[in-house]
């Protein structure tokens, strides 16, 4: 149990919050409704001694709630929303059910709750999560336009990249014999295209001038696959990696297992799972995809994770590969850093090939 003279249990929404507050006995002493105007919430708890603990699930706007909480002298703890209701085993939702709900799980000692990262690096994450929304929306015009093209059989010989700078000319003229409206919206849709590049950019930057390259963001890059600004993601999603028990739970926190389903002794393996840190994901499958781009280069070709994607591709599909490829690279970066060593390729590997197996399930990967 929390020894403390109140535990507390919030349970916010838009333009309110309603506090449950437990005395030392775990009986219920108070429910309070505070609305969401700037210095409520620390006005309200400032009256409870330093460091009581509150609970707060991790809705969209947990940010200030926490700035507050933390003001107050008082201590924020951020529940895991789907399990935390699963513990509550309420049947009924109520705001004052969540708030106590809350309140007694975190009395109990039993809260689920996920790490809170400092104020400094929430706002340095938005550096980067803005970055891969806006690398996000340069994707789907890029396919838009590659579309729009196939639809007129229009196309570039020999070329992989039609978006590359040195191509930009002959895409410009390309666009010559698409039908006139079509060529018109194509081609702001290229202008488009620059106006996400110059701010994605800016974005890159900022990142490097704005956060300074440390120990742990170093071991990130060894591993294959992240260059800095990726490794700048990773290391500000996972915080401490001692958060996590194994590689295959921080391969799971990442969103890079496949969903199961087992009953009478079989099992049918799925889909990646959806609840996961979708920006860790992200950052993963991108790393992957950079090793698939440049899988044929001369001093490339002779790395274990090529190697891991061309089998994988081979018997299940790209799709799979570069799943597969990216587990991989999420349970690398959890032993570099866990050892606090260098990325090596695995000892079974040989550069001209394999001398055992290797099984990621049962968590033989090593960094």
């Amino acid at each position: 149990m929390v020894h403390s003279d109140y535990t507390i249990g919030c349970d916010a929404h838009k333009h309110f919050s309603l506090f449950a507050v437990l005395d030392e006995a775990g009986q219920l002493a108070q429910q309070v409704r505070v609305g969401h105007v700037p210095g409520a919430i620390g006005d309200f708890l400032s009256q409870f001694p330093d460091a009581t603990p509150v609970a707060l699930e991790t809705v969209g706007n947990w940010y200030w709630i926490v700035d507050e909480i933390e003001a107050s002298g008082c201590i924020p703890l951020l529940a895991h929303a789907a399990k935390a209701k699963v513990m509550m085993g309420n049947i009924h939702k109520t705001d004052k059910l969540d708030a106590h709900g809350l309140a007694t799980l975190l009395y109990l000692g039993k809260l689920p709750s996920v790490w809170i990262p400092p104020t400094e690096v929430r706002d340095e994450r938005e550096l980067p999560r803005t970055r891969m929304t806006f690398a996000g929306h340069r994707t789907r015009v890029k396919n838009r336009i590659s579309s729009t093209l196939a639809k007129y059989a229009l196309s570039l010989d020999g070329a992989s990249d039609i978006f590359a700078s040195r191509r930009r000319s002959d895409l410009e003229d390309l666009l010559q014999h698409l039908p006139a409206e079509t060529a018109r919206c194509t081609s702001q849709q290229l202008q488009l295209l620059d106006a996400l590049n110059s701010h994605i950019k800016q974005l890159e930057d900022r990142i490097v001038e704005r956060i300074q390259t440390t120990p742990t963001i170093q071991l990130v890059q060894t591993v294959p696959g992240p260059a800095k600004v990726l490794a700048i993601v990773i290391d500000r999603e996972i915080g401490s990696i001692d958060r996590f028990s194994a590689p295959n739970h921080f391969a799971s926190y990442c969103g890079l297992v496949p969903k199961v389903s087992a009953s009478a002794g079989r099992a049918h393996y799925g889909r990646m799972v959806k609840q996961a840190n979708t920006y860790l994901k992200w950052a993963f499958i991108e790393a992957a995809n950079v090793i698939v781009a440049h899988r044929h280069h001369a001093n490339w070709r002779r790395k274990y994770v090529v190697h891991l994607f061309e089998r994988n591709r081979r018997r299940k599909g790209h799709a799979v590969a570069v799943g597969a490829t990216a587990r991989y690279l999420a349970e690398s970066t959890y032993w570099v850093l866990k050892k606090g060593e260098p990325y090596q390729e695995p000892p079974h590997w040989a550069p001209g090939g394999m001398k055992s197996p290797v099984s990621l399930s049962q968590g033989k990967v090593r960094g």
